[in-house]
């Protein structure tokens, strides 16, 4: 039964893997012997990533990548490809927000959030179709979030990007199931990342979500790596074009007191 979840020896790219919830699963996947590239737009952290990855027994690849370029991105596939000949394993988890009132968020704000949470999502995506049908186990997970579902005050930008995520990936969870693509999404729960720790850590936003969680605590990012692990296995064969939600039971809940 184990063997179903086994990924060791598969290659698993993970762009935005340098910090927070990328970083855990990049991590997280080669402690489970694949073989892994995190990527970002940081050769430092990259190399610094990579270098964790290397000092758990398997092979990595330490190139810098920016989502918002597609000459950057295609330049970065063909290297991946000439080292490990295809890709088993996308995992999309680059992103950023901006919270600020919708009214005064400017059009050069939003197209720059969705150039990195969606158009680099759908970069990625395409640039990565063919080495994944070689493999014929490809697997995308792509990163939603809480706010794919629901709306958050004074982050339409980043929930409007976050929408579109769980639209690509049920479009491509059927488009590409004939590649043998299975493509799915996470969306975390309140986790606590470098990117919303200042709006989370006692402030009154950060009670209330605390509230709405019947698990009564923010999750810790580690706990997201079970189930990338999961979708990127032979046991979620029969997945695609859905959503897992790691949150603590959020979504689900209605009156908690």
């Amino acid at each position: 039964m184990s063997s179903r979840f086994d990924i060791s020896g598969r290659v698993a790219v993970v762009v935005g893997g340098t910090s927070g919830i990328g970083q855990a699963i990049a991590l997280g996947m080669a402690a489970e012997g694949a073989h892994v590239v995190a990527t970002g737009r940081r050769q430092d952290l990259v190399e610094s990533v990579s270098g964790e990855i290397k000092a758990l027994g398997v092979r990595s690849l330490a190139l810098a990548c920016d989502v918002e370029s597609s000459d950057s991105v295609n330049a970065f596939r063909d290297a991946v490809v000439a080292e490990f000949g295809h890709v088993d394993i996308l995992v999309n988890a680059a992103g950023r927000t901006i919270r600020k009132p919708t009214a005064d968020t400017t059009p050069e704000e939003w197209n720059s959030l969705m150039e990195t949470n969606l158009t680099g999502m759908l970069r990625c995506c395409q640039a990565f179709l063919e080495p994944l049908k070689e493999g014929g186990k490809g697997r995308i997970i792509n990163i939603a979030s809480l706010a794919s579902f629901g709306a958050y005050h004074n982050v339409a930008a980043y929930g409007a990007s976050k929408a579109g995520v769980l639209a690509l990936t049920k479009s491509l969870g059927c488009e590409w199931a004939k590649f043998g693509i299975r493509t799915n999404a996470i969306a975390p729960g309140v986790f606590v990342t470098d990117i919303n720790r200042e709006a989370l850590n006692g402030t009154p936003r950060g009670q209330e979500m605390l509230m709405r969680t019947p698990m009564g605590r923010f999750g810790d990012i580690d706990e997201l790596v079970g189930t990338a692990i999961f979708l990127a296995s032979d046991a979620a064969s029969f997945i695609t074009g859905t959503s897992i939600a790691v949150d603590g039971g959020y979504l689900a809940s209605g009156v908690n007191q």
